[in-house]
């Protein structure tokens, strides 16, 4: 049981092995957090087609990213409803965790607790995963921040040092949403192409670094939800891909680059 926290009643599990654009997901991410309450929480484990570039809610995605260089190659974008810095999903196992805001307590207990159970699932795959000390962390500049994966923060997944695991999360309305990506391979050095200035080196590793062979997406789905099950008790009931017509402000470029 998280420390500080308590059990919902029941959890729900979603894994979609079929791809979607960025901005149906993160509208489906937002609609767990609007349905995450009293009683009720959800893992869902996806994957992104085609790959998209996603930005954090408050990111000065105009200042820091070239939009021309963006569209001239071609790239899916997306703002997300988390904080944080860009992204690029591609080869990788999206998780997301929505619940209510008391399930494992505080912002930080909550990163950490759902990191350590990221952490717990890769070491089944015989990764070296590890959370990374707060030490770790690296002031940036604002403009050049760069990368998510640039360089890990307290609490976050890694492997002798590098971020595998890149996360942010969000509270509103008694809930809290957190999501990220567990790298397959990686592809993050495509964020430093399109960032204005010199951004910093990218630290990240990928699942097929660490392990030195193909490495899939069901393969860490089945991973990662097998640990929550361990980890996390309560009612856990297997849920169809939610359904989603409308992605609203997230398919709206006004939004994705409203700042």
């Amino acid at each position: 049981m998280p420390a500080g926290g308590r059990e919902p009643v029941s959890w729900s599990l979603i894994v979609e092995p079929d791809g979607r654009p960025g901005s149906a997901h993160m509208a489906t991410d937002a609609a767990l957090l609007r349905a995450a309450g009293e009683g009720v929480a959800f893992l869902r484990l996806y994957r992104w087609s085609p790959g998209c570039l996603s930005f954090g809610r408050n990111e000065p995605a105009r200042e820091r990213y070239d939009r021309a260089r963006i569209e001239a190659l071609g790239l899916d974008t997306v703002r997300r409803p988390t904080g944080g810095r860009a992204v690029w999903h591609d080869a990788e196992v999206t998780y997301a965790v929505a619940g209510p805001d008391g399930l494992f307590g505080s912002l930080p207990e909550t990163y950490r607790a759902i990191h350590a159970m990221i952490a717990d699932g890769l070491r089944a795959l015989g990764v070296a995963a590890e959370l990374a000390n707060r030490s770790t962390a690296q002031p940036l500049n604002r403009l050049n921040a760069g990368a998510c994966f640039a360089s890990p923060a307290g609490g976050e997944v890694v492997v002798g040092g590098a971020k595998l695991v890149g996360s942010a999360q969000v509270r509103e309305h008694g809930a809290f949403l957190q999501h990220g990506s567990i790298l397959l391979e990686d592809g993050q050095d495509l964020v430093a192409r399109v960032t204005r200035g010199t951004p910093p080196p990218v630290g990240a590793t990928s699942l097929v670094a660490v392990l030195g062979r193909r490495v899939t997406f069901a393969e860490v789905a089945a991973a990662i939800a097998g640990a929550a099950r361990r980890t996390w008790s309560g009612d856990w009931q297997e849920s169809a891909s939610p359904t989603l017509a409308d992605p609203g402000r997230f398919a709206d470029p006004a939004w994705t680059w409203r700042r």
